[in-house]
């Protein structure tokens, strides 16, 4: 067959000039993706960006880190889910830098991929986690200056990934006996990282906050409404709230109740109507908040730190306890949560991501080890089955293992231990 060309050398020319023009639009557009992130401002209350709390340890202590690869395998995991916010909880470990370093390498291999993260600083009283009598008043000063000082370097050096720091975490509740500080101590810190946004030592639209119990923000005991906290509202830039119906099946079980009617039901929508009158607990703790705050003439976006609901208890939220605890309740909640949030554009870091093993290494069975959405070898959780379904997960792995089903997918299986709670009738 004959061919019909144009001379070599202006055929040469010509490719040059197309694959330059290709490698010039495809420059502008990650430009478009990666030179110009999202802002706190602009992700916080925008439903499209799902956020999530995150800790990747594998094992039953800290000592051994989570590699970049390893964490890597769960953003992605997680991305897969629709999170596009990710909540870390202190900086001296080697987790939180890995976590920033293999969102770079993410980023790099596709610049349309997003992730953002809130990096926590853990700020602690002087004596804590010690024999000695901690002293509330004061606070570990080393340790503290650490944490905000290696926050701080991490924000600046991933300016495009990190859009908030959280001071403190459950660092002002009291019943956080270990630990807890003093408002007074977390508002040294905010004031410290605000003033260096006005001196450039920080990117000026990083926002500041402390995540802690919707009581520390003044929506429960009146002890907590004291003038350092009207100061702390006044000087973040959200309010970051903790709210667990869970644990309050058994401190405070006055919504773990069902009408005479809905008494009538079958355990299954006995269960759901329970989950329900949970979610309507939230609700009231966070609106308490933000009662309180007008009420001290703040105004202040407000956004959920944490909430969370574990898949397993042998204690107080087990079968001799409140019986809340199971994988269909978990889920339950979990949909819950994410409905009312969407609809109110409230940003909710869901507690968590994965099941860590080390939180409570004395008792498997305890439930701080159970709240992940997936289990430490990466199974989904029932509140992840339908992504499974989708094939959200079809080419992922956690630590080389396909990400399945928990009981083999089979729901009876899953509803045999999701036993009825000891509710009570109003």
């Amino acid at each position: 067959m004959q061919k019909i060309g144009l001379p070599y050398g202006l055929f040469v020319y010509l490719t040059i000039i197309l694959v330059s023009c290709g490698l010039s639009q495809k420059k502008k557009e990650t430009e478009k993706t990666v030179g110009n992130p999202k802002t706190a401002a602009q992700i916080l209350g925008d439903t499209n960006y799902l956020a999530i709390c995150y800790g990747g340890y594998r094992t039953n202590n800290r000592d051994s880190q989570p590699s970049i690869t390893q964490i890597k395998e769960d953003i992605k995991i997680l991305h897969a889910t629709g999170i596009k916010l990710l909540r870390t909880y202190n900086t001296h470990y080697a987790e939180a830098s890995n976590l920033l370093k293999a969102i770079k390498e993410l980023q790099t291999e596709d610049a349309s991929f997003e992730m953002y993260v809130m990096l926590g600083a853990w700020i602690e009283c002087e004596n804590a986690w010690t024999t000695a009598l901690p002293k509330h008043e004061k606070e570990n000063e080393v340790s503290n200056n650490s944490e905000i000082k290696r926050a701080v370097d991490l924000a600046n050096k991933y300016p495009q990934i990190v859009k908030m720091i959280s001071v403190g975490n459950e660092a002002m509740v009291k019943w956080a006996i270990s630990y807890y500080v003093t408002p007074k101590i977390i508002l040294k810190w905010v004031n410290h990282l605000q003033q260096l946004k006005k001196k450039n030592g920080l990117p000026k639209d990083l926002w500041i906050t402390s995540s802690d119990n919707f009581a520390s923000w003044g929506g429960g005991d009146t002890t907590y409404h004291v003038e350092d906290l009207t100061k702390l509202y006044q000087a973040v830039d959200f309010v970051s709230i903790h709210t667990y119906p869970m644990h309050d099946t058994h401190y405070n079980p006055v919504f773990w109740k069902l009408t005479e009617e809905e008494n009538t039901l079958s355990n299954q929508a006995k269960i759901d109507s329970l989950m329900w009158h949970s979610i309507t607990h939230a609700k009231a703790q966070y609106h308490n908040v933000y009662n309180y705050m007008k009420s001290i003439g703040v105004d202040k976006p407000i956004h959920i730190g944490e909430t969370g609901w574990a898949s397993n208890s042998d204690g107080y939220y087990g079968k001799n306890g409140s019986r809340a605890c199971d994988e269909y309740k978990s889920a339950i909640y979990y949909q819950l949560v994410r409905d009312w949030t969407t609809k109110e554009k409230i940003t909710c870091f869901y507690f968590e991501a994965f099941d860590e093993k080390w939180k409570d290494v004395t008792n498997p069975n305890g439930s701080e080890n159970h709240f992940g959405l997936f289990t430490v070898d990466g199974k989904a959780k029932y509140a992840m089955w339908e992504k499974v379904d989708q094939g959200a997960f079809k080419t992922l792995t956690r630590d080389k293992k396909p990400i399945i089903k928990t009981y083999g997918g089979k729901k009876e299986e899953l509803l045999k231990v999701a036993e009825l709670p000891a509710y009570k009738i109003n």
